[in-house]
């Protein structure tokens, strides 16, 4: 047995930076698109680290021509050169070194930063072909080089120079990332809404690649913000004027809020200038302060509605606002800081946030009024979705068919695990399906023609659509706030479409209503879009499947090179209707043969705005959308 010969030699001890290019995914996530611009990000965090406690007001990112490499500067104090008492090292090759090495540990150096846990720099460096830093300060300019980690030339000084500044260039290694290329759209938001929580500070993004430079500066900071952030998203202002509360004393806090007509609650939260998209104690802080203060507004007013209760997210139904924290020692859970943990910031925002929106809900009372009047249209419409829902049945063995969809062709297992409902496109190829799945676990639901675009729809006009309405009542989880993931009646819910553009679009119709009623399922990896060929490719005795043109030429291409004799014979599906039941079978339904894709939320603010802009009622953001990518369209299937 192998377990007779462990022995320490079997131990292995990764020094220095090793550990990283070992296992990068505990550093920065994944070597992923999200993981490459997280290298990014800490670089930047670093520079906006120096404006943010008053040593710098510029900050300069530049994405060179060959869209792999990127250069970070900013006019702060420079990174220290001189020898570390410890290691004997500069302190800029110990920065770039060693984990767990930085100025941000004790208070000296920063009040509060973003780069906190001293492995930022080091990081990046360890996962760069290439790192080149240089520095200004003490009247000269400094330079080192790395490569994968490790120097691989001393600090030498280039000459005299006027100024401090540190300037960060860096080239993801390929070895580690299998895309290199950087997204510029993905880096000029998040210099944007940079720009936004630090006012007075000025970012210019250049874009070599596209011949493009931007410079960012909001002198209004987050309220500019939020402007921004309704304006995309569509919904109507309730109020004008945004409640705003900026603290600078104790605690530092900016916040801004502004109730609109859109049926979801959106916040924004950073802490330290860094984005914090899983939340944590600081936004709980911020619900509970909201929901107190609004409380008793109502209650001291004696605006308490009759026959319905008002619950905490009806309070919070359709709020827009972004919340900028800034403390000194924040927990953020891992590296990749997408959420707080402190635990005294939950009391200590929800003490600030109370008494101030209660002040300002008391001297603005048309205002106030216009937000409790929204809140009850929330209950009201909540209680309506409760009781178109309340007949839907958690599915079990025992439980009754007879309020299900008549067109619904369900399965045979009773419990949801192992289950998969296929939403099918129209009648035919619903029949095609229910005749070549498997019944014990296998349901199948057609849908007449294309759905709802409920991007564009009131919620009312969604509950009363009948194809969208026999969804949500197979699915079994009710809607909005009703929505609850233990009643879900199958482990898989697979939106099967034709492989042409109208099956795309009619799959896209379908996320946005997933994507904006029953979002859940998407974040708990529940919806799937399934693959069916397009093409049919017979070459000899063989038969291959090909899901689109560019797989067709692929399998031609190979077929070429094998120096096959037999002509392929090409065979286009008009659509899923007319392929053979066994056929659908072996393609598209058999787990053990077919693709599916996991629909996930890669990035929460670029989804929402994509599906706003492409789905919504202003039609002049499509137009803009077609008009910027026209020269990319090759084949339209029109």
């Amino acid at each position: 047995m192998g377990s007779a010969n462990y022995t320490a030699k079997d131990i292995t001890v990764l020094e220095g930076l090793e550990p990283v290019r070992k296992r990068p995914g505990m550093y920065i996530g994944g070597v992923g698109s999200a993981g490459l611009h997280h290298l990014v990000w800490e670089i930047l965090d670093n520079a906006i680290d120096e404006a943010m406690n008053g040593h710098a007001s510029n900050v300069r990112v530049t994405l060179h021509a060959d869209g792999a490499s990127i250069t970070t500067e900013d006019d702060g104090r420079g990174i220290p050169i001189d020898k570390h008492p410890t290691t004997k090292k500069s302190a800029l090759e110990v920065i770039f070194t060693m984990l767990h090495a930085g100025a941000k540990f004790e208070h000296g150096s920063y009040k509060t930063a973003g780069g906190l846990h001293g492995v930022g720099a080091s990081v990046v460096n360890a996962l760069s072909k290439e790192l080149v830093a240089t520095v200004k300060r003490d009247g000269a300019q400094w330079e080192m080089r790395f490569k994968q980690g490790r120097a691989v030339t001393p600090l030498k000084k280039i000459g005299p120079a006027r100024g401090t500044g540190t300037s960060i260039y860096f080239r993801p290694d390929a070895a580690i990332f299998p895309k290199t290329e950087f997204d510029p759209a993905l880096i000029r938001d998040r210099l944007e809404v940079a720009s936004y929580l630090h006012k007075g500070l000025k970012i210019v993004f250049e874009d070599e690649t596209s011949e493009e430079k931007t410079a960012f500066e909001h002198r209004e900071g987050l309220v500019d913000y939020l402007n921004t952030i309704v304006a995309s998203r569509g919904g109507k202002p309730v109020h004008d004027a945004p409640f705003v509360l900026n603290k600078e004393e104790g605690l530092r806090l900016d916040l801004v809020l502004q109730w609109t007509e859109s049926t979801d609650e959106h916040l924004r939260s950073y802490v330290n200038g860094i984005p914090t998209g899983s939340g944590g104690t600081h936004e709980h802080g911020l619900r509970a302060g909201i929901g107190k203060a609004v409380r008793n507004f109502i209650e001291t007013h004696n605006l308490s509605p009759k026959g319905v209760t008002l619950t905490a997210e009806d309070i919070r139904e359709g709020v827009t606002g972004v919340l900028s924290v800034f403390i000194q020692e924040p927990q953020f859970q891992g590296q990749t800081k997408d959420r707080l943990n402190n635990p005294e910031l939950l009391s200590a925002v929800d003490g600030v946030v109370r008494p101030a929106l209660e002040h300002w809900l008391n001297h603005n009372i048309s205002v106030a009024e216009a937000i409790v009047a929204r809140i009850i249209l929330a209950a009201r419409a909540r209680e309506a979705s409760r009781a178109a829902q309340a007949e839907v049945s958690r599915k079990s063995a025992t439980s009754t068919r007879l309020n299900l969809p008549g067109k619904l062709s369900d399965c045979t297992n009773p419990t949801s695990e192992g289950s998969e409902l296929f939403v099918v496109e129209g009648d035919s190829a619903g029949g095609s399906a229910k005749q070549g799945r498997d019944r014990t676990r296998q349901a199948i639901l057609p849908l007449r023609g294309k759905v709802l675009n409920t991007e564009s729809a009131s919620l009312a006009k969604v509950l009363e659509n009948k194809e969208l309405s026999d969804l949500v009542t197979a699915i079994g989880c009710g809607l909005g706030k009703n929505f609850d993931l233990a009643r879900l009646r199958y482990g898989k819910i697979i939106i099967l479409a034709d492989a042409d553009s109208d099956g795309n679009h009619i799959a896209t119709l379908l996320l946005t209503f997933i994507y904006r009623h029953l979002p859940q399922l998407m974040t708990s990896g529940k919806v799937f879009l399934a693959q069916p060929p397009l093409y049919r490719i017979d070459v000899g005795k063989d038969t291959f499947w090909a899901l689109d043109d560019a797989h067709r030429d692929r399998i031609l291409k190979q077929h070429g090179k094998n120096g096959n004799r037999f002509v392929p014979e090409i065979t286009r599906f008009k659509g899923l209707g007319e392929m053979m039941p066994k056929v659908l079978w072996e393609t598209t339904l058999n787990p053990r043969t077919r693709r599916l894709l996991r629909v996930e939320i890669g990035d929460q603010i670029v989804t929402d705005r994509v599906i706003n802009e492409l789905m919504g009622k202003d039609a002049s953001a499509r137009f803009r959308f077609i008009m910027e990518r026209a020269e990319e369209a090759e084949e339209l299937d029109v």
